[in-house]
């Protein structure tokens, strides 16, 4: 009998930051990505748990979208750090 294991699926942070994505196979590079994947979920699962008002965002989900966006850009800064290469021409 052939055993067919099912691939988790990713958390919103894991999307978020394309933790799949890596075609360099740098060891930082998965290492920055899953940190601000946690960091991502965190916020995520913050937001969810805010109260709406009248079916309208509240202040605290703006909040952490906007700590989502901003952890977002700081992974894509982290990984070009890491990636850099001054000797490309």
């Amino acid at each position: 009998m052939i055993e067919i294991k099912k691939e988790t699926p990713l958390t919103y942070g894991q999307k978020a930051v394309g933790l799949k994505f890596n075609p360099g196979q740098f060891t930082d590079v998965d290492v920055i990505k899953k940190k601000c994947a946690e960091l991502i979920d965190m916020m995520d699962d913050l937001r969810k748990s805010q109260n709406t008002f009248h079916n309208k965002p509240s202040e605290g989900q703006r909040l952490c979208s906007i700590a989502i966006t901003e952890m977002q850009t700081a992974q894509m800064w982290l990984v070009k750090a890491i990636t850099w290469d001054d000797n490309i021409k």
